[in-house]
């Protein structure tokens, strides 16, 4: 019996990017295609088999603690995007200023889609979805140099639309108007969850 049931969303990849080095800037540089590896995507900043860990795990480690990387991608949805732009009164946010990896359009409600869930493209690499990726400051600086003023409404305007982090399942290439296939864990939701 399979684990993964596909959600009949198509999608497809409409953008995806790079960010050469996290510590001059969050931007990403655009890309037409990509080469997926078990360690994310060459070059970025983000990729890597592990990773010291961070704000999002200091529950369980010291900050800097090495961890397995399942935060190789930053993954968001063009509708999310868009909801995001109209609640900062912008007319469109470019993903590079968020640190994008990937965008794709066609999948409702992206960023709530559940962890464990998978991103299959038509290479055949397969994705998978760690956790919901929080609306952080980083964002912040570089939309203030585009849009003067416009910074400080991101993280509200991102809540519940920030996207998700995820890693490489599969390897295989990834290009720009690739088909998305989104696969979710045919599990019901834990009762006890305190998110509610």
């Amino acid at each position: 019996m399979p684990l993964l049931i596909p959600t009949g969303h198509a999608a497809r990849v409409t953008w995806i990017g790079v960010v050469p080095d996290r510590t001059a800037s969050l931007a990403a540089a655009p890309l037409e295609r990509a080469e997926l590896t078990f360690a994310g995507i060459a070059g970025e900043a983000h990729a890597g088999l592990t990773r010291p860990s961070c704000s999002r795990v200091t529950m369980l480690y010291d900050k800097g603690t090495e961890i397995r990387n399942t935060r190789q991608l930053s993954i968001l949805s063009e509708e999310d995007l868009d909801a995001i732009a109209a609640g900062m009164g912008l007319d469109r946010l470019d993903p590079a200023w968020l640190g994008a990896s990937m965008v794709v359009a066609g999948i409702p409600d992206f960023t709530l889609v559940p962890p464990g869930a998978r991103l299959r493209l038509a290479s055949g690499a397969v994705v998978t979805v760690d956790m919901e990726n929080r609306p952080c400051h980083l964002p912040v600086e570089v939309i203030e140099r585009h849009h003067p003023g416009k910074g400080k409404a991101f993280r509200t305007a991102a809540q519940r639309r920030r996207g998700v982090t995820a890693w490489v399942e599969r390897e295989g290439p990834l290009a720009r108007g690739d088909g998305v296939t989104l696969f979710v864990p045919d599990q019901p939701r834990w009762p006890h969850d305190p998110a509610g």
